[in-house]
């Protein structure tokens, strides 16, 4: 599938602070336009966090940052406009009950409602289900997830995928607005060997189709642009607590940092702040909106 014009991302002593303390902190990024950039470190360090942040959804409180061109945090709102996220827990889950196909054709319509032109709202109804099923099969292609090897094809339960299943379907999920970067959270988790090896080959070809990609891991793959968040200290002085005040054109973010659709599961450390803690404070104020 030929992907949009990837973003580029740069970034430079690029962190986050909520009430707690530091999320995540002195990051810096360098990648061009379609590069597989590897956020790498353990849970609990702020991956997810800085994951959000490079995608628009979680205001930084530190370092500058581009994305594309658009700089954070003033222009968050066009971040998000032209970047999707995938198998982030408490923003993108999957409904267990709900089907493959009843998934995909959610978001088509909820994609044709709120990311399409007039155009396509209001086109022929013919022409607007043949080019829901193109960009289906498109999506569904670029993820890798065939429909036809499922136990009951499209009408086959998410309860009822594998993991690595259910992680392609996310990915094609997000694949159908067609992003010019796409998040992937927890790539690499509780997968074997094997399958870690499919899924950055996945997300390798994502990539190389144009569309930039920023995913979290445990440990980078080889050839991606690694970006660390292992042992982040504070530096001295520290930084300021978010003070409410907010100068950015993002009319839906909260003075915390978040949107109505962001919700961290990373948080970091600070003097001694417990992961749980931190991760809990993430979501608190990820949910603030």
């Amino acid at each position: 599938m030929d992907g949009p014009h990837g973003l580029d991302v740069t970034a430079r002593g690029f962190g986050l602070r909520g009430p707690r303390g530091w999320a995540f902190r002195g990051v810096d990024v360098d990648a061009g336009p379609g590069s597989l950039i590897a956020v790498e470190g353990p849970s609990g360090s702020g991956r997810t966090c800085l994951l959000l942040a490079l995608t628009g959804r979680m205001k930084p409180t530190e370092g500058s940052a581009a994305v594309g061109g658009m700089r954070l945090p003033r222009q968050m709102a066009a971040l998000r406009r032209v970047s999707a996220l995938a198998h982030v827990p408490g923003v993108t889950d999957l409904e267990p009950a709900l089907t493959v196909g009843e998934h995909l054709r959610e978001r088509v319509l909820l994609q044709r409602r709120f990311g399409d032109s007039l155009r396509g709202l209001f086109g022929p109804r013919g022409r607007r289900a043949t080019e829901a099923r193109l960009r289906i099969d498109r999506a569904l292609e670029a993820a890798g997830l065939d429909r036809e090897a499922l136990p009951k094809g499209s009408r086959t339960a998410v309860r009822d995928l594998e993991r690595l299943e259910a992680l392609r379907l996310s990915i094609a999920l997000a694949l159908l607005g067609r992003p010019r970067l796409l998040g992937v959270d927890d790539a690499d988790l509780k997968l074997s060997a094997a399958e870690r090896d499919e899924v950055w080959s996945l997300l390798t070809s994502i990539a190389e189709s144009g569309t930039t990609v920023v995913a979290v891991c445990a440990e980078a793959p080889e050839g991606a642009v690694r970006v660390s968040t292992r042992g982040a200290e504070p530096r001295p002085g520290g930084a300021p607590e978010a003070d409410g005040t907010d100068d950015t054109d993002d009319t839906d973010s909260t003075a915390n940092g978040t949107d109505n659709t962001a919700d961290g599961t990373d948080g970091g450390t600070d003097h001694g702040t417990d992961d749980t803690e931190e991760a809990g404070d993430a979501l608190a104020e990820a949910g603030r909106a």
